[in-house]
C-alpha cells in the first residue's frame, strides 16, 4: 500500500478490502495508527493550515473518502482509486472485528448517539467487544484528562478506536494520540450519527454522482453552506489551476 501526491496532499491507493485487512492486522498487533478519512473539506483544510498539512502527510493512512478526491486524481495524474469512505469502513469494519475477536472503543460524539450505536452492535454484531465509549467535553481537555482517556483505552485492550470529534479536532487529536494509543485510531467523523440512525445517508446514485456533499447541505443548510461554498469553489480552482500547470510542465506530474 502507497501513497499518491493529489496537488499538495498525500493520499493512500488500494482497495476497500485491503485497507480494511491492514486495519485488522495492525490492531492485532496494537500497532499505534493514525487513519484519517479525507474529503474535499480536509483537503482544504490542509492547504490553509500548515500545521494540519504537516500532520496530514505524517498520517500513517489516509483514505481516499470523497468521491472528488478520486475523480481529480484520475483527471489530473490518470490514476485510478476507488472510493473508501468512511461510512462504509465503519459498518465493515466492526463485522470484521466482530469476527476476529478485535476490541473496539468508540470515542466522541454525544452520549446519545453512543448508546444508539452500542444498542445497534448489540443487535448486529452480538459477538463485537466494545472496549468501551466516550464522549468527551467540547472544552480542551487538561493533560490529566488526557491520560486518564490513555490509559483507559489502552488498559481496555482496544485494538481499533474509532473516533468522531470534526474536522479537523479529530485529526489533531489522533496525531497527539499517535504512540501513546496502542491502537489503530481511524477518524470517521460523520459515520457515527449515521450508523446510529440519527441521520440519514445519501441515496447510492448521489454518492456515484459526486452529491453526497449537497445531500448533507439539504440536511444542515445553516452549519454546512458556508463550508460547501468555499471548499467546493476552492477545491474546482485548485483542480483546474493543477491541470494547467501540468499543461505547461507535463514533466511535473
Amino acid at each position: 500500500m502507497y501513497k499518491a501526491r493529489l496537488i499538495h496532499a498525500q493520499i493512500s491507493l488500494g482497495k476497500f478490502e485491503e485497507f480494511l485487512d491492514n486495519f485488522i492486522y495492525y490492531s492485532k498487533q496494537r500497532i499505534s495508527t493514525c487513519v484519517y478519512v479525507a474529503n474535499v473539506h480536509m483537503f482544504i483544510e490542509c492547504k490553509i493550515d500548515y500545521d494540519f498539512r504537516a500532520s496530514f502527510n505524517l498520517a500513517d493512512i489516509v483514505l481516499p473518502d470523497g468521491k472528488p478526491l478520486c475523480n481529480a486524481l484520475y483527471y489530473l495524474y490518470n490514476i485510478k482509486q476507488e472510493r473508501v469512505a468512511g461510512m462504509d469502513v465503519m459498518p465493515a469494519l466492526l463485522e470484521r472485528a466482530s469476527k476476529s475477536g478485535v476490541i473496539v472503543y468508540f470515542y466522541g460524539s454525544t452520549d446519545d448517539v453512543l448508546k444508539k450505536i452500542h444498542e445497534k452492535c448489540a443487535s448486529i454484531y452480538p459477538t463485537l467487544k466494545i472496549g468501551g465509549m466516550y464522549s468527551p467535553p467540547f472544552r480542551k481537555l487538561t493533560a490529566d484528562e488526557d491520560q486518564k482517556i490513555i490509559d483507559n483505552i489502552n488498559a481496555s485492550g482496544a485494538g481499533i478506536v474509532l473516533v468522531a470529534l470534526g474536522c479537523p479536532k479529530q485529526e489533531k487529536w489522533m496525531s497527539a494520540m499517535k504512540g501513546r494509543i496502542s491502537s489503530v485510531m481511524i477518524g470517521v467523523g460523520g459515520a457515527f450519527p449515521v450508523f446510529a440512525g440519527a441521520q440519514k445517508r445519501a441515496p447510492k446514485w448521489m454518492q456515484d454522482a459526486s452529491l453526497e456533499w449537497l445531500y448533507r447541505l439539504v440536511q444542515e443548510p445553516r452549519r454546512l453552506f458556508k463550508r460547501y461554498f468555499v471548499t467546493n469553489s476552492l477545491f474546482i480552482f485548485m483542480v483546474l489551476r493543477e491541470k494547467l500547470r501540468l499543461s505547461w510542465f507535463p514533466s511535473h506530474k
